[in-house]
């Protein structure tokens, strides 16, 4: 169950995410038909990071957001990398690639460009053409997901930023000492992070106490060590969000840079979207526009509040221009130059001379130290700026939004009460993402209405259960609405059909976000998926009870000679945490340290017990998702889950 994603260097401004079997929605005709079967085809092969990358890249050629590739925009493209083409190449290029004959390149088509790129010269050329936009390096090298001999690729440019980011975020962790400085202009990262400490370091670093410091192995480290080390940054990894598809602990301790740098940028993106939200920046509501309330600011993924942010400060700053995006729009450093200033306390000697130099590359360097005189010179060079790389130029942007957001509170706040999310919220949006689901959820109720995170979400618990013939992919103004009904319908449908208790539950109540129904929904997809897990590992013909993870538990407790033992998912005993950490001691003896175990006679030491157990069920190679607090309040939903993933680590018996 230890996995990630691989990684390829193009710019992306989201999460690495796997693809899913979707179909674009044509007519039925014969021949669309064996053309979608085909598109189909080609999404099920490509390596499962390569999808948003291309989405992201897609995007920023598609200049009239149409969803669909144009003659000219092909022309934009092929000469933002430096070449020219005649018309009548363009139109050729269109035609070959263009399967449905529409006249333009869809997203599906454009994605089998890349997943078949046998085809032709044309094919080459403007596969080429997408890659160049961004500087990467090509590297020899086989993954468990790839056929012998595959070329990965990955961007120097974000090796180099995401060193400088380790180098200058763990510069006062003792621990880390050894590792820094990351000399940036070699491939040592990639041998540095190999052991997993400086992993385990960085998840802490976006998610504070993810990791308890004393489940991970910093003395005399050997390969076992180093192994467990590896186990434990993974699984903590995926239960922040992190998709971790097909990766082991192998392949990080080969240093494979292309996977090495697509974990590494979840995580550090992760770290940095966690302060955009309302809970720790109120100030966030001065972003609302006219006729808007709060629901559709929360709505707003953490890049659309970033492009909201920088164009209100544009805005106060008098700058005729609004961005649109981090890729092109923020090329000439015109958007930075004024956001800096106007951001910037007057003591910090922030202008706007940039301004006035003609070269870009020069100007970007002028910006940047303006940047640097607010301590938020990170992630991009000028050549990053000029490039319009727009992962690296989104990071640039955070950074400075969590440094100095300048966002006074309004005199009259609006209610934010019940705006936070809830740990269950979390702990379901975080199981989701890590399934690789795409968009990333950022909001649990509003990314889920119009129902294709939970067809994805199906189609993992139970592969082949959704028919994406009858999944509406595409929502126009006149009728979405009606489209996403239908598509939250068929999710309820779905759902009775695994026989999932969905008494009184409809597809409005999805479409309409209602909380308590779709906790519920996601809960037992969440419940499906583990124990689906547990029912192929341990080979029996009907489904998991519940009943039977307890007895498994305890027969395995008493085997190894422990004295605890579990009731039920609600056994009081559970708030200690010495059940849990005396199965994981039977699963992998001598694993628990019980010097680190308190009696849990008071809330302190209850708490440390379970922020021991959780990271030390996750470092024997468990996919645990529940938070300490679960175990010490006995929640019984995720109490349950933390004991299916210990017996299916168990029943592995590696």
């Amino acid at each position: 169950l230890v996995s990630t994603v691989p990684y390829l260097g193009c710019s992306a401004l989201v999460l690495l995410q796997p693809t899913v079997n979707i179909l674009p929605n044509f007519p039925p005709t014969t021949a669309v038909l064996n053309m979608s079967n085909d598109l189909s085809n080609r999404f099920s092969v490509i390596q499962p990071d390569i999808l948003d990358d291309l989405r992201q890249s897609f995007d920023e050629i598609d200049l009239d957001r149409s969803d669909s590739i144009s003659t000219s925009e092909l022309g934009a493209l092929f000469r933002a990398v430096g070449e020219d083409l005649p018309g009548y190449k363009l139109r050729e290029i269109t035609a070959e690639l263009d399967k449905n004959k529409d006249g333009t390149i869809s997203f599906e088509e454009f994605v089998a460009v890349y997943a078949d790129m046998k085809s032709s010269h044309i094919a080459h050329s403007f596969k080429k053409a997408v890659a160049t936009k961004q500087g990467i390096v090509k590297k020899g090298g086989m993954s468990g997901v790839s056929v012998e001999g595959t070329t990965h690729s990955y961007s120097e440019e974000e090796k180099t930023a995401f060193a400088d980011w380790i180098n200058s975020n763990l510069a006062d962790d003792g621990d880390c000492k050894p590792y820094l400085e990351i000399d940036v202009n070699t491939d040592e990262m990639f041998t540095k992070i190999q052991d997993g400490i400086l992993l385990c370091k960085m998840i802490n670093l976006s998610c504070p106490d993810t990791i308890d410091e004393r489940a991970i192995n910093k003395a005399k480290l050997n390969q076992y060590k180093i192994t467990e080390n590896l186990n434990l940054a993974l699984n903590s990894a995926s239960a922040i969000g992190c998709n971790i598809v097909n990766i082991g602990s192998v392949d990080l301790q080969e240093g494979k840079p292309h996977l090495v740098l697509g974990l590494l940028w979840q995580i550090i993106r992760i770290g940095l979207f966690a302060q955009i939200d309302l809970q720790h920046n109120p100030g966030l509501v001065q972003l609302l526009k006219e006729g808007e309330e709060m629901e559709d600011l929360l709505k707003l993924s953490p890049e659309e509040l970033l492009l909201r942010w920088v164009n209100y400060h544009l805005e106060k700053a008098g700058c005729p221009n609004r961005i649109h995006n981090f890729g092109v729009d923020i090329k000439d450093s015109e958007a930075y130059t004024y956001l800096l200033n106007q951001i910037a306390p007057p003591d910090r000697g922030v202008d706007l001379g940039p301004l006035k130099e003609n070269d870009p590359e020069q100007r970007a360097e002028l910006m940047l130290q303006n940047a640097d005189k607010l301590d938020c010179r990170a992630f991009v060079t000028p050549k990053d700026v000029v490039r319009g790389n727009s992962k690296l130029n989104t990071a640039f942007v955070a950074n400075l939004f969590n440094t100095w957001p300048a966002l006074d509170l309004p005199e009259e706040m609006p209610d934010m009460e019940g705006l936070e999310e809830t740990r269950e919220e979390k702990t379901f949006r975080n199981w989701m993402n890590s399934l690789g689901v795409s968009p990333y959820v950022n909001h649990l109720y509003s990314d889920l209405v119009d129902g294709l995170i939970l067809f994805q979400t199906y189609d993992k618990v139970k592969p082949g259960a959704v028919d994406w013939g009858r999944v509406n992919r595409k929502f126009k103004a006149l009728g979405g609405n009606m489209k996403k009904m239908e598509n939250c319908d068929y999710a309820v449908e779905l759902g009775k059909d695994m026989k999932f208790s969905l008494v009184g539950v409809g597809g409005k109540d999805i479409f309409d976000g209602n909380e308590t129904l779709t906790l519920g929904l996601v809960w037992q997809l969440m419940r499906a998926y583990t124990l689906a897990l547990l029912h192929n590992l341990k080979g029996s013909e009907g489904p998991i009870k519940d009943r039977e993870i307890v007895d498994w538990v305890n027969a395995t407790l008493q085997e190894a000679g422990k004295q605890t033992s579990l009731s039920s998912f609600q056994d009081p005993g559970i708030s200690t945490s010495h059940v849990v950490l005396d199965l994981i001691d039977a699963i992998k003896p001598g694993s628990i340290n019980y010097t680190n175990v308190h009696g849990g006679t008071n809330p302190d030491e209850r708490s440390s017990n379970a922020k021991y157990a959780i990271s030390m069920a996750r470092k024997i190679g468990a996919r645990v998702y529940a938070f300490p607090e679960d175990l010490v309040e006995v929640k019984p939903k995720m109490v349950l889950t933390v004991f299916a993933c210990l017996m299916g680590r168990g029943l592995k018996k590696v």
